[in-house]
């Protein structure tokens, strides 16, 4: 598997801090919020990642990542042109990078402690496909895209911010998909918002009756608001000097 981390947008809710750097290369306690992702995808017996950025800050990250050593990887970098273009339009610049093989994609302000490994060798070892990740969350899942799921992990239905959610399974940021995804998200419209959602090319698969799901049962989306970010910082101070993270 190939992976793709996703470092792009303008992140407009936390200026005027990121009017100088990229959020993804914000502190988050002892190290920058991009380290999260690409330790997580070497766990995950990753070998070669594609991050994704806007025009302004590429360069940024390829002067503090460089080639990928550090993280026992092989790193590549592409730049998405239009920042407000949405994930899935992030995600179709690693068609080349792919080369047909599957990938995990995950979205490079999202923190979790969970080992992919086991999921990716599943994944792997599966026919066509796509398998997303949630986490239970009772009382903010409606602010998310949320999961309605069998007690066999499939998925019966995603909907993004419902106002009567079918479950308390949110959504994260982490996606695993076969190669058919490059063409899926080719057939995709832009949304209201003008972007290519992730939840419309999941939908794809959810349609095919290949769409998976597995539960995680810590997570954090670091780059939403200021409250998210110190949030973050201070539940992953508490995660690395208990052990956890």
């Amino acid at each position: 598997m190939k992976g793709i981390i996703l470092a792009g947008g303008l992140a407009t809710r936390l200026r005027p801090l990121t009017w100088v750097t990229n959020k993804h290369l914000l502190p988050i306690y002892n190290k920058p919020m991009i380290y999260y992702p690409l330790e997580a995808m070497a766990k995950a017996g990753i070998k070669e990642v594609l991050i994704t950025s806007s025009p302004d800050h590429a360069g940024d990250f390829a002067n503090l990542l460089t080639t990928g050593e550090e993280f026992s990887l092989r790193l590549y970098y592409a730049v998405q042109k239009n920042p407000k273009g949405g994930i899935a339009d992030a995600i179709s610049l690693a068609e080349e990078f792919a080369k047909d093989e599957k990938t995990l994609v995950m979205l490079g302000d999202n923190i979790f402690n969970f080992d992919l490994r086991k999921s990716a060798l599943e994944f792997e070892n599966q026919g066509n496909g796509a398998m997303v990740f949630g986490i239970k969350m009772p009382t903010d899942s409606q602010q998310y895209g949320v999961i309605e799921m069998d007690n066999k992990g499939k998925v019966l239905s995603i909907e993004e911010k419902p106002e009567n959610p079918k479950s308390d399974i949110a959504q994260t940021g982490i996606y695993m998909y076969d190669s058919q995804v490059f063409t899926f998200i080719k057939s995709l419209s832009p949304s209201g918002r003008g972007e290519l959602e992730v939840t419309d090319l999941n939908n794809f698969y959810l349609k095919q009756g290949l769409l998976q799901c597995r539960l995680i049962d810590w997570w954090i989306d670091a780059g939403t608001s200021y409250d998210e970010l110190l949030r973050a910082n201070t539940m992953v101070a508490e995660k690395v000097k208990g052990g956890q993270l």
